[in-house]
């Protein structure tokens, strides 16, 4: 079986930072692309930023600049490093895997976490 855990969420103020980490088990992590998904209450799920099974590194233009994503294959994790953040950053945040190439659509991902909530007030 495949799981995922996210952890790393909070509230917090504008302009601080959080980083989020999504620990999986289960799977042979490094062959694995890496997603970040957010869901904000009545909005359809977005992307966010993605990895790569070689470290190749994709972001949503309203993040870039501002976010991080990275992976650390021998502790089976991957993080997103959260800075400058804006009210409109607020969402539960969604890890994603899938044993194939990087996406942008949720629904092309098989595994997920079960979300960590990130509240940012002005």
């Amino acid at each position: 079986q495949v799981q995922l855990l996210e952890s790393g969420g909070g509230p917090v103020q504008a302009g601080e930072s959080l980083r989020l980490s999504c620990a999986a088990a289960g799977v042979t992590f490094s062959r694995y692309s890496m997603a970040w998904f957010r869901q904000a209450p009545g909005k359809e799920r977005e992307f966010v930023a993605a990895i790569s099974w070689i470290s190749d590194t994709y972001y949503d233009d309203s993040v870039k600049g501002r976010f991080t994503i990275s992976r650390d294959n021998a502790k089976n994790t991957g993080y997103l490093e959260m800075n400058s953040l804006k009210p409109e950053d607020t969402a539960v945040y969604y890890c994603a895997a899938r044993p194939r190439g990087v996406v942008t659509i949720p629904s092309d991902y098989g595994y997920w976490g079960r979300g960590t909530q990130v509240t940012v007030s002005s």
